[in-house]
């Protein structure tokens, strides 16, 4: 089944929890935490999570696009996170494991995110303890970039990777979704799409959810 996670990096941050309503018709709902590091934006933390949680109790899906990782999965583990993705990008690989087993220790969801310059193979030494990957198709940092068509290549690889070693892991593509690019990453295997604009730009976001969700 395909999940829509509308990002509410394109949503209204003065008046949030109205758009969180206005994508409630969505499956999950996607959190973009930038540090100002990892990626040269700055987005939001801790607190605005748990302001959200206490608003909705759709899935968040905590995207953490932060150097040293680890040091915050606790933290955002309790301010109300389902699942939190780290990019493999962001820490050595010691750092990344000791990311994913905190993750096991609060009992969130756990996944690791990919950049565009990061070979598909790079999730394999983590992916048989993943519930999801997450694969970039922008450059992580900002909304409303342009689809990197390239990145298809990675989704179909990542997509044959999973179903060798574990089936049961989502599949999450991130980055210049919308009507015409969800069909292409559909077909290559991806089973949860993140849209920003394509949803909050809509006149009608529950039809724009719905259009995305049918591929």
């Amino acid at each position: 089944m395909i999940k829509i996670a509308p990002s509410i990096l394109s949503a209204d941050f003065a008046d949030l929890g109205r758009d969180i309503q206005r994508v409630s018709s969505a499956d999950w709902l996607h959190v973009d935490v930038m540090d100002g590091c990892f990626v040269p934006n700055i987005t939001i933390g801790v607190p605005v999570v748990q302001s959200i949680r206490k608003h909705t109790d759709m899935f968040l899906d905590v995207h953490l696009m932060i150097e040293k990782p680890a040091r915050y999965i606790e933290a955002f583990a309790r301010a109300g996170a389902d699942l939190l993705s780290v990019h493999l990008e962001a820490d050595h690989p010691t750092g990344i494991a000791e990311a994913l087993k905190k993750m096991e220790a609060c009992r969130v969801k756990k996944a690791v995110a990919l950049r565009p310059i990061t070979k598909a193979e790079a999730v394999l030494p983590y992916l048989e303890g993943l519930d999801l990957v997450l694969v970039m198709t922008v450059e992580p940092g900002f909304g409303g970039q342009a689809f990197m068509e390239d990145q298809l290549n990675t989704v179909r690889r990542v997509r044959e990777l999973i179903e060798q070693y574990n089936p049961a892991c989502r599949l999450e593509v991130d980055g210049g979704i919308g009507p015409k690019t969800a069909s292409a990453v559909i077909a290559a295997g991806a089973d949860t799409l993140v849209a920003g604009s394509a949803v909050y730009g809509a006149d009608d976001p529950a039809a724009a959810i719905a259009a995305l969700r049918e591929g």
